[in-house]
């Protein structure tokens, strides 16, 4: 009761924000840099000058953006910069907008007589492989005068030697390059230990940053840590280069060189001037799998460093044409689907969810996807991770799920994997060479064998489904069947271990890790069918068939479903229900659901809905599964504008969490996860739009 009369007063107050949708939003932080877990650059402020752009681990990786209009020098990107002593206080821009859209991120500044629009885009099209696995962010500027007058304009770039380490002691060196083109700054550290270590908050420390600048730019290049002292009072660059290295990135001495680029626009009146730099970084081999080290998609066949930047040049006008009809596209679809606050989450979250990932191809150039399971453990390849995102990868382009289930399931396969169950990871991000989770190869301690193993069943059912064939589920049919065995021992009434909510920690009789089994066992009858073995098939509609009614004879709490079987008075969240209508299973009758949500929409917070009774914080990813296995569209938009509104005011500035407090707002944990990609499952049971999604991926559009 306590809850509801809280729960009424807030709503009340908050009537405003609940009756209209929302036309403008603050992002908890906005995607710049997004093309993979190292190179993932973000601004966690209001505005873009409020404080330094960082790594998603909060790590700064200091771009600093400084504009002169008739001499007067201002802000657009960064902080103030450091060296006080040779630069005066430097005021902003005006920040008048943000907007973040599925593969754009773009800003407008204002400031005496002139605007400017500044847009970070990273043409991650899950269609596209080869431009997917690029490692580049095309950062472009358009500025015009706002006051019919003419001004004189110039533009500074300048990118701090942090974006290329891990600690700010590691000692760099720097250099200048041309490819047809494009000139180029290089930055990396001495040392360049390829793949030497493993971890969950660090940075990349070896391979070499690149500020690509285009010959038709007319631009001035220089690597110095005095570039923006010069530029500010000067408006240039003196091209005069610091070559005393290696140095230390940062440290009590002082910095190692800075990138910078400074560009002329000349007189800039009504008419638009437009210009645009390639922020890239290449690293050489990029994963570590089973002992062989493995490089980038894009160089699978012998491509070189300079050709994918001359290319990466060459294909941007139509690479930027095309991004703008993505994001159209993609957000008239989800706003179709779901309304205004689904359409925003989508655009939010899209870039999110891919740049946790790294694609790379096999020494035989079989595409494979590594996640990266961000500030949680740092494990690579998490099958409970890629279990939330699946809905994103099912629907924009299923052979991305492939490459992610792909590596796993070799692993699953070998004589090393000895358990009866699946397996929870590969090891720790950029090492894949064996799980490291719980008792890894060793023992089951803390293992989550039903939760991997319905995981891995559902997904490649999916995949089969999707594909319309079932060759990859043929090749694993052992591994499959294996683990089909085991649910249908231990999946019904599940044993006391972990699910992917381990951080709630062990929990004995839990009534939706037994959903999970039961809708596994339900997907793999259609697997066997798939394959062609109709005994099999036949075999497990029978044992799945009861399954349902016993469960909810068990689980059932009077007007609700308890959280774990011998527990009366708890609930739960019960979002794998989710799989009855991804893979048309039909095993439970829709009045489960019907009865669950007349039950959470007593306990629904300001922020969101509990994930169980015994705590106020909840997932995200698992609000959306929750809200879609809703009949009534009132109850979707109301708890996903809930979403929205905690996501505008939460004070937990960093790349978007999946696990919050729906009182406070504040993040319990986890930030920059690819499990955000959960939220498009709305999109992928709306047959028109996974229609229209699928035929692009055929076309590699």
């Amino acid at each position: 009761m306590r809850n509801f009369l809280v729960l009424s007063v807030m709503v009340c107050l908050l009537s405003p924000l609940f009756a209209q949708e929302a036309t403008s939003h603050r992002a908890p932080a906005v995607p710049l840099i997004a093309n993979d877990p190292y190179f993932s650059v973000w601004s966690m402020a209001d505005r873009l000058t409020d404080a330094p752009t960082k790594h998603w681990s909060e790590a700064s990786q200091p771009m600093t953006g400084l504009i002169r209009i008739d001499g007067r020098v201002f802000r657009w990107m960064g902080s103030q910069p450091r060296r006080r002593e040779l630069i005066a206080q430097i005021e902003p821009m005006q920040q008048e907008s943000v907007e973040v859209l599925p593969l754009h991120s773009r800003y407008r500044f204002t400031a005496a007589g002139i605007a400017l629009e500044v847009s970070f885009f990273t043409p991650l099209f899950p269609a596209d492989m080869d431009v997917l696995s690029r490692p580049v962010t095309y950062l472009s500027w358009k500025t015009q005068s706002t006051d019919g007058a003419q001004h004189r304009v110039e533009l500074l770039l300048d990118v701090s030697p942090q974006i290329a380490v891990n600690e700010g002691a590691q000692p760099v060196t720097w250099g200048r390059s041309h490819v047809e083109g494009l000139s180029l700054l290089n930055l990396g550290t001495r040392d360049q230990a390829t793949l030497h270590q493993s971890g969950d908050r660090m940075r990349i420390d070896w391979g070499y940053f690149h500020l690509a600048v285009p010959d038709a730019a007319g631009a001035r290049n220089e690597l110095s840590s005095d570039a923006m002292a010069q530029f500010a009072e000067t408006g240039t660059l003196k091209d005069v280069d610091d070559i005393e290295m290696p140095r230390a990135a940062v440290s009590s001495k002082g910095e190692a060189a800075h990138l910078a680029v400074a560009m002329q626009l000349g007189s800039v009146g009504s008419s638009p001037v437009e210009r645009h730099t390639l922020l890239a970084y290449t690293e050489g081999y990029a994963i570590q799998y089973l002992g062989r080290q493995l490089r980038p998609y894009w160089q699978r066949n012998g491509m070189t460093e300079s050709a994918m930047l001359a290319a990466a040049e060459r294909d941007y006008p139509l690479l930027e044409v095309k991004g703008k009809k993505f994001d159209a596209d993609l957000s008239a679809d989800m706003l179709k689907v779901g309304g205004a606050d689904y359409a925003y989450l989508a655009s939010l979250l899209f870039r999110q969810t891919l740049a946790a990932h790294k694609l790379v191809a096999d020494l035989d150039g079989t595409p494979m996807l590594f996640s990266k399971e961000n500030d949680s453990n740092g494990c690579i390849d998490t099958v409970d991770v890629t279990y939330p995102s699946s809905p994103f990868f099912l629907l924009f382009n299923p052979q991305l799920l492939k490459a992610q289930l792909e590596p796993l399931m070799r692993y699953a396969a070998l004589p090393r994997w000895r358990f009866p169950f699946a397996p929870h990871d590969l090891g720790t991000y950029p090492l894949a060479d064996g799980q490291v989770y719980g008792g890894g190869e060793v023992n089951e301690v803390d293992q989550m064998p039903v939760e991997e193993s319905g995981n891995l069943i559902l997904m490649i059912a999916a995949l089969g489904r999707s594909e319309g064939n079932w060759e990859f589920a043929r090749r694993y049919m052992p591994q499959l069947t294996q683990w089909a065995a085991y649910l249908e021992t231990k999946g019904m009434d599940p044993e006391n271990q972990l699910s992917t909510d381990d951080f709630a920690g062990h929990l004995a009789h839990n009534t939706n890790l037994s959903i999970k089994a039961i809708e596994a066992l339900g997907a793999f009858a259609k697997i066997a069918r798939g394959v062609g073995d109709v005994k099999l098939a036949e075999r497990y509609e029978k044992v799945v068939r009861p399954l349902p009614a016993t469960w909810e004879k068990m689980a059932r709490d009077g007007d609700h479903y308890k959280l774990a079987f011998d527990q009366p008075g708890t609930w739960s969240q019960k979002y794998n229900l989710v799989w009855d209508r991804i893979l048309d299973l039909n095993l439970f009758p829709a009045s489960v659901m019907q009865t669950e949500w007349a039950f959470y929409e007593k306990h629904l917070e300001v922020y969101g809905l509990p994930l169980d009774h015994r705590k106020t914080f909840t997932k995200l990813d698992w609000e959306v599964w929750t809200a879609t296995l809703s009949k009534d569209p009132k109850q979707f938009h109301d708890l996903v504008h809930r979403l929205v509104v905690w996501s505008d005011a939460t004070p937990s500035r960093v790349p978007t969490t999946d696990w919050y407090d729906t009182i406070s707002g504040r993040q319990m944990g986890f930030q920059a996860r690819s499990v955000v990609g959960g939220i498009f499952v709305k999109a992928l049971l709306d047959p028109q739009v996974v229609s229209k999604w699928k035929l692009q991926a055929g076309k590699g559009d």
